[in-house]
């Protein structure tokens, strides 16, 4: 397998937009960056505090030489022009709630495969913790790192929220924000077995969940305060990637 991995068209379109602007407007801070293969597929299981951190994330992996594939909600698939670049830069739908929900995971599986690196937000949505924790997540991105049997990896992410902050219209770009990413070990799945169960599955998402909560500590130097949120208490449809 070449080490190169193929760009879509469109996504070479985006990073020559938006690369400018984040190199300009942004610090970094990337960790644990040589903990991804170099070649092959592999799972990224990230933290969504912003609405920003899509495309601060997108433009970290294109760095890295990986055109990113996140799993995104169909509602965003029909929005003008929005709806044309994401499927032009092939990101994978997520049919919440309809019988091809099922889809998003096989199109998941298939791209991590063929030695794609596929993005999930296990957490399924935006945070909903008032100081920006990561709250309990859904079984997707153990479910497809399980299926295709490639590595899962633990992102913490970091300084979008400073930007923007979830939920709340507006930008503060200024002072200009150190945006950090930190790269975990990959989360060990050999003990889920040929067939495993819906609590094996969440049994280890727990685990990935507290794999980011550990990286975002430490990114803050501080330890959360209360308990995580409860992701299956929220009012969001639930699709079969997610899972329970």
């Amino acid at each position: 397998m070449s080490k190169a991995r193929p760009f879509p068209p469109m996504v070479w379109v985006v990073v020559a937009l938006l690369r400018p602007l984040f190199t300009v407007a942004t610090k970094r801070d990337r960790r644990g960056i040589a903990k991804l293969p170099p070649v092959g597929g592999y799972v990224i299981a990230a933290k969504h505090l912003s609405y920003l951190d899509p495309f601060l994330l997108g433009f970290w992996a294109t760095d890295q030489g990986v055109p990113p594939r996140f799993l995104v909600k169909d509602p965003l698939l029909e929005v003008p022009i929005v709806g044309w670049v994401l499927r032009k830069a092939r990101q994978i739908p997520v049919y919440r709630g309809t019988d091809s929900a099922s889809d998003s995971l096989r199109d998941a599986v298939a791209a991590v495969d063929a030695g794609q690196v596929v993005i999930v937000y296990p957490e399924g949505t935006m945070t909903r913790d008032p100081a920006c924790w990561p709250m309990t997540g859904r079984t997707g991105a153990v479910r497809i790192a399980h299926e295709s049997g490639r590595p899962l990896f633990p992102v913490a992410q970091w300084g979008a929220q400073d930007i923007m902050w979830p939920y709340k219209k507006g930008l503060q770009p200024f002072p200009r924000k150190t945006i950090h990413i930190w790269v975990g070990d990959p989360i060990d799945l050999s003990d889920l077995g040929s067939n495993p169960t819906e609590d094996q599955l969440l049994a280890k998402t727990a685990v990935l969940m507290a794999a980011i909560t550990e990286l975002q500590a430490q990114i803050r130097g501080e330890l959360p305060a209360t308990p995580p949120i409860d992701v299956h208490t929220l009012d969001t449809p639930k699709t079969n990637l997610e899972g329970n």
